[in-house]
């Protein structure tokens, strides 16, 4: 038996935007939220933009002039060098949201976490949430909350949220399995400026997305808020050598065959700070993203290729939809979670389609395996679509 105070109306796993957001929804309904928070610490992550038209969507939550407020640098546009030698920019200008932001990840995800506290949220830090045994019929679904330090405790909950990202850990334990539909990976790294951190004339002050395509893959960086630089190789896993990448200086040699890149990163004297690091950044979808009594949201539902601008845009609109889809089911609309998981299978057909013909417009290394691989998925008419200096990536 779950005492009565430890029932929940949810119970969500993972309090990064996605799972924040949601809670925050559920709990303004006057549901009775759990929201675990598996992370130790909330340090740097790599750069990460937040586009202009995903302000709409922190409007929802009532956080748009609080996040513009908290000293995010200002992100103006885009630069890139995709499909020639010649580099292009796009600007912000016209945007009726204004400029997007270079995030300060740790910030921005203590202010999503503090709201949906706010709003009455029970947060738990540094706590997995396990599923014991799947909600049957009626019955709630029972977990157990494995702190970092202490003992575990057992809860039950009506609603299960997985927004655990990639890993989706919950709902593959709840029986749904992720599809991959490539094998991309990013070997990030951050940089300090060694001759001009103290010179005010010759800091480095360009905040745009910075992207160049390579033979092999590409590269993305961004200026941290803190004043430090990330760059970022994106090329597929079985076609790159690892190690050699991770080991010692290895990220910050290949980044010198990227012209462009290598020569913003010489102008303003950087040097690596800090070991490289890799992560998946492959797109992939769960089969079904919903099911009895539990959802799926953010990259636990859906994850996109970074050169896609659809991150942290993903999760704000997921942790969104999942919650009315949920209070709507509760409301006697017993397809509502079903349309939930059609519309993440839809979105991710069509962005596939979209990837694959802003892919196809670099046309250099046609021959090379990261870059065949691409083209072979390109649709016809590819030759209208943006290139990744009209969009900003997140």
């Amino acid at each position: 038996m779950t005492p009565e105070g430890l029932l929940f109306d949810a119970a969500i796993a993972g309090a990064g935007p996605a799972g924040a957001a949601c809670a925050a929804v559920l709990a303004r309904a006057g549901w009775r939220v759990l929201l675990a928070d598996a992370s130790m610490e909330h340090g740097a992550r790599i750069g990460e933009n937040l586009p202009p038209s995903v302000f709409h969507l922190l409007a929802e939550l009532g956080l748009r002039d609080a996040v513009r407020a908290d000293g995010h640098r200002a992100c103006p546009g885009g630069w890139s060098c995709w499909g020639g030698g010649r580099a292009e920019a796009s600007d912000t200008l016209r945007h009726l949201q204004g400029d997007g932001v270079q995030l300060d990840r740790a910030r921005f995800d203590e202010r999503l976490r503090s709201s949906a506290v706010q709003a009455g949220v029970q947060l738990r830090p540094s706590t997995h949430l396990q599923i014991d045994q799947p909600a049957a019929g009626s019955e709630p679904h029972l977990l157990r909350a494995r702190p970092a330090f202490g003992e575990a405790e057992r809860l039950a909950t009506r609603w299960f949220i997985d927004a655990t990202g990639r890993s989706a850990t919950g709902a593959r334990r709840l029986g749904a399995r992720r599809e991959r539909h490539d094998t991309l990976i990013a070997f990030h790294q951050r940089l300090e400026s060694a001759g001009h951190g103290d010179c005010d004339r010759g800091r480095d002050r360009d905040g745009r997305t910075w992207i160049e395509a390579v033979e092999d893959g590409w590269w993305y960086s961004v200026l941290l808020p803190g004043g430090e630089r990330v760059v970022s190789f994106l090329g597929d896993a079985d076609l790159v050598d690892h190690r050699a990448l991770l080991a010692g200086d290895g990220l910050w040699r290949k980044l010198q065959a990227a012209e462009h890149l290598r020569a913003l990163c010489t102008s303003h004297g950087y040097r690596p700070a800090a070991l490289a690091q890799g992560a998946d950044a492959c797109s992939s979808e769960l089969d079904r993203a919903a099911g009895h009594r539990w959802l799926a949201v953010g990259d636990a539902a859906l994850a996109f290729d970074p050169l896609s601008s659809k991150g942290i845009g993903n999760a704000l609109y997921t942790g969104l939809c999942a919650a009315r889809s949920i209070l709507a089911h509760d409301g006697g609309d017993a397809q509502a979670t079903a349309r939930y998981a059609s519309h993440l299978r839809a979105i991710h057909h069509a962005y596939r389609t979209q990837l694959a013909a802003v892919y196809a417009q670099e046309r250099r290394w046609a021959g090379k395996p990261f870059w065949a691989r691409r083209h072979a998925r390109a649709p016809s008419g590819h030759e209208a679509r943006p290139s990744p200096a009209a969009a900003t990536l997140a």
